[in-house]
């Protein structure tokens, strides 16, 4: 059984639908992905999940139950937007948060400052959230999140705002929860996160889930239409091989060939080779924000 079951909800705000018909699963221990442009379902779909608002058909279920007052405390949330009160200490605030979720005081704190250690702020046990940096808050907010053990998280754009070190640092710190055997929804717009961390995903567009599966499959699905090729020096003739579509050069002096089929990597490759030493071939797969801007771009009116 898995922690979280999505089946087939659906949800109206007037004559307006927001999400339609959207069915998924996270297994324990699972990053799964949830992607959209702006206005496609995801936040209606993460509030479902939350018990914020209910579904108008369908059901979601958390280890086999229907939401109810017990699953509070195995929720966790991280908002895009800073949700902390500005002028509460950290420490009031956390301990505050995580008895609303069950915990004890005294749990709540001793986990804090475990959490802070291993963020590398202790001395921000005392500070008033508006005390601190973006990338700090981002960190409070993060330990709000989860300070409680959730078993399940909603975490969408957890990187927001983020300085690249600090990115890598949460990235670190979800994939060790994922490991420990939370499971984690994921929303986010960059698409090099998912395919980090993400096993499976769904694409949802204007309500609706248009392509879902594991990362691996999906990318299956798509043609390699593209090949990377790098040189001891320049290779003429490239545009006139058949199958060649386009041909740039790249700033470390390579090529980014597009194709229209995958056997003219297989030409490409010969020709390179008949002009000296070659230091870089490879048929790329596509990426997932090629893929996104396919399958959602293909259905804009």
């Amino acid at each position: 059984m898995n922690p979280l079951v999505v089946e087939r909800v659906v949800k109206h705000y007037g004559d307006k639908t927001a999400v339609n018909g959207l069915g998924f699963e996270v297994a324990e221990g699972e990053i799964y992905g949830l992607l959209g442009a702006n206005g496609a379902g995801k936040t209606t779909t993460m509030r479902m999940v939350l018990g914020l608002i209910l579904p108008d058909d369908g059901q979601i279920r958390y280890f086999g139950r229907p939401y109810g007052k017990e699953q509070l405390s195995m929720l966790g949330y991280l908002p895009e937007e800073r949700g902390m009160y500005p002028k509460i200490k950290v420490s009031e605030q956390i301990a505050y948060l995580a008895q609303l979720r069950g915990m004890s005081r005294k749990d709540a704190d001793a986990n804090l400052k475990r959490w802070l250690d291993k963020f590398e702020i202790p001395e921000h046990y005392n500070k008033k959230v508006e005390e601190l940096s973006k990338g700090n808050q981002q960190k409070i907010q993060f330990i709000a999140a989860v300070i409680h053990r959730p078993k399940i998280v909603i975490m969408d754009e957890a990187f927001s705002g983020l300085d690249p070190v600090n990115v890598e640092l949460l990235k670190t710190t979800v994939k060790e929860l994922r490991d420990e055997g939370t499971s984690i929804l994921f929303s986010t717009h960059r698409m090099e996160h998912v395919e980090e961390l993400c096993r499976n995903i769904t694409i949802m567009h204007r309500s609706n889930p248009v392509l879902q599966g594991s990362v691996k499959e999906i990318k299956s699905r798509f043609p390699q239409e593209r090949v990377a090729l790098a040189a001891e020096r320049p290779i003429e003739g490239l545009e006139g091989i058949p199958g060649v579509k386009a041909v740039a050069r790249t700033e470390n002096g390579g090529y980014d060939i597009k194709i229209g089929s995958e056997d003219a990597a297989s030409r490409i490759l010969q020709h390179a080779l008949a002009q000296g030493p070659i230091r870089r071939f490879e048929l790329l797969e596509p990426t997932l924000n090629e893929i996104f801007i396919r399958t959602v771009g293909e259905r804009h009116e």
